[in-house]
Order: structure tokens, then sequence, then C-alpha cells
């Protein structure tokens, strides 16, 4: 079975350095990409000033605007709450989600961090874990949440049923391996198929690895960073898009 997967932070909606609000176009080439599961970070939920303000701001969270007619399934957690409303990160699914639960990665007061776990059936009743991160800006902070996501995972997620993390990571170091490879034995799409941790950030100009997708179970077939044509400008970070077909015999 093969399956799509792309990661991506909005930037709440916004191209870099928030020069227009860019949602609808990015909503465009997300669904043309035909992931079956999208993994969002900066998902805003809520934004009364911005509504305010842009005309064609979404009456509803931006991760359910995303969803659309599609008629997939989608769950979000809230990571940052303000006084204009708040953000977080989502999962859009093809398949339904059987299971979700947001948990705390916060370290310190100022950064607001959180993981996003769902269980999703696959066709055959089969179960998908996935999740959904945004990790810190110190790396400090990183150590001790890769260290609780591993944990977390561990806890929830059996040995030998496919799993898949995505997200965020604001790590530039491309050849140190985390605790979701030495802990977990999971494997990076990109640097599996391309010797290298794929460049996303920033998206006119990529120079660091920051977005990642990881997987356990699976054999990566494809991994891109999609920021070129269409893409540009739309985010801050660019896409990062992976096929994957499960590994039968876990």
């Amino acid at each position: 079975m093969r399956l799509k997967f792309l990661t991506i932070n909005l930037h709440k909606g916004f191209s870099p350095l928030n020069r227009r609000f860019s949602l609808p176009a990015l909503g465009e080439r997300i669904h043309a990409t035909g992931a079956d599961v999208i993994f969002l970070q900066e998902a805003v939920g809520e934004n009364v000033r911005k509504a305010a303000k842009y005309a064609h701001w979404p009456s509803r969270p931006q991760h359910e605007y995303l969803a659309g007619a599609s008629g997939f399934d989608h769950v979000y957690g809230r990571n940052a709450v303000y006084a204009a409303g708040h953000h977080g990160n989502a999962i859009i699914s093809r398949f339904p989600i059987l299971l979700t639960e947001r948990t705390d990665i916060s370290t310190n007061r100022l950064e607001k961090r959180g993981a996003l776990y769902a269980a999703l059936e696959l066709p055959g009743g089969r179960t998908l874990h996935a999740l959904c991160v945004h990790l810190g800006l110190l790396r400090v902070s990183r150590l001790k949440q890769l260290s609780m996501i591993a944990g977390y995972l561990e806890k929830h997620v059996p040995p030998g049923e496919p799993l898949v993390v995505a997200g965020d990571f604001n790590e530039w170091r491309r050849k140190k391996n985390d605790e979701l490879q030495t802990r977990l034995g999971m494997r990076d799409a990109g640097h599996d198929l391309h010797g290298r941790k794929l460049r996303t950030f920033p998206c006119a100009f990529p120079c660091f690895p920051l977005d990642r997708i990881y997987l356990r179970g699976f054999r990566a077939l494809e991994a891109r960073a999609l920021h070129a044509g269409a893409w540009r400008n739309l985010s801050d970070h660019a896409a990062f898009y992976a096929e994957a077909e499960i590994i039968e015999a876990l």
C-alpha cells in the first residue's frame, strides 16, 4: 500500500515577511499533490484581528478551510493562545481518524509547543499512527522535546504498526541523528533517498533542513522539498512531500 504525506509550516497563512495572505493559493497547491495525510504547523484556529483586516480570511479554522469539501477528516491542537485567538498543529487525513491526543511539549514559558497524535484507520482495518510536531527554537528545548516525543511514542505505538512523524523540527544540523532515529528506529525520508536531509527554509532559497518526515514500517519511494514555481513564497517554509509504501512484515 502506497501513501503520500505532506508537511508544511503555514506561517499562519501568510507569505514570507507577511507581505500577503496566501492561504487560498497554498490550499490549491497542497491538494494538487494528492497527499493522503497532511501535517500543518502554525495553523490558525482563530484570529479576530486578521479576520477583520483581510477580506478573504476564512470563516472556519485554517485546517478546516484547507480540508474543504474533500471529505478529509481533520483534527487540531492549539499550542499558542493570545488575545486575538490561537494557532497550533493540525492533521488532515483521507482516512478516518479513530483517536487523537494533543500533548504539551513546552519547555519554557515563552515558547508554547505541542505534539498532535492521531490514529488513522487504513483500508483493511490497519492502523497508521501519525504525529505532527513543532519543536522549539533553542537546542536545549529541542533535545528535551525529542526525548518527550520518543517516550510518548514508545508508550502509545506498538512496535509492529506503521508510524509517521512529520513537522517543523527547527533543527538545521544536517548530519546529527536524533532520538527518533536512534531510539525508535525511524528513518528520514529525504535522507533515505537523497543521502542528506532536504533543505526547506527559507522558502525563497532553502538552506536549512528544518521540516522533515520520519517513517517506520515504510519504504520511502519519493521525497521532495516543494518551493519552486507555483509554490514560491506561499509560506516562509517549503513544503516537504514524501511517498512511501508500507512494509508488510514489520
